[in-house]
């Protein structure tokens, strides 16, 4: 009698994920836009690498001061007000310049709208919280 063909039994391999969990990172294609905004000029590749690992750093560093600030207030939650501290130690927000200028100088006016409170007719503030 004639034996059905069956196929062979093919072990199964274990996979192991060998990847590292990466972390989230600023857009390479956002990172090259701001940057060539602000520089008007062509930029080799070797220095836009350089310009995406320091932002990488820039930001790694801005989180880790802005939890810090957080903890030794006792919240769980960034604020305003560790913002514009960090900023200030930055010597980004002074007497002189403080952080709503810089939201006008740099924001675009639907951002600014959002961060600025604006009185209004009725004595009302937008935006309300």
């Amino acid at each position: 009698p004639m034996q059905l063909l069956q196929p062979k039994p093919v072990p199964k391999k274990l996979r192991t994920s060998q990847r590292k969990p990466c972390e989230p990172q600023v857009a390479r294609s956002l990172i090259k836009e701001i940057f060539s905004h602000f520089v008007k000029m062509p930029v080799t590749r070797d220095a836009f690498k350089i310009v995406e690992r320091c932002t990488e750093k820039y930001f790694k560093q801005l989180s880790d001061d802005l939890e810090a600030y957080t903890n030794h207030a006792g919240r769980k939650t960034v604020e305003k007000a560790d913002l514009e501290v960090l900023m200030r130690r930055q010597g980004l927000v002074t007497d002189k310049v403080p952080l709503h200028v810089l939201i006008e100088r740099y924001l675009p006016l639907e951002y600014r709208k959002l961060l600025i409170p604006i009185a209004v007719n009725g004595n009302k503030v937008i935006p309300l919280k």
